[in-house]
């Protein structure tokens, strides 16, 4: 089950209409606001935090769980 912040963030990837290894860059306070979901999500597969600040991508584990996250 995913926690509110997991699903904002698949939300962000959703809406702009991101695929697996593409990079989305999230600004500061969204990173801060959100960090342990961040953290878990890449815990679990679904992201890998990129060097560039406040960029992920989403793995194709990750692709896969936002499509089915409503």
């Amino acid at each position: 089950m995913l926690s509110k912040s997991e699903r904002w963030v698949f939300s962000v990837f959703r809406q702009f209409l991101m695929a697996p290894g593409e990079m989305l860059c999230f600004n500061r306070p969204n990173v801060t606001r959100h960090r342990t979901a961040f953290r878990q999500m890449a815990d679990k597969g679904f992201l890998v935090k990129e060097k560039f600040s406040g960029g992920y991508s989403l793995t194709q584990a990750g692709f896969a769980a936002m499509k089915s996250c409503k």
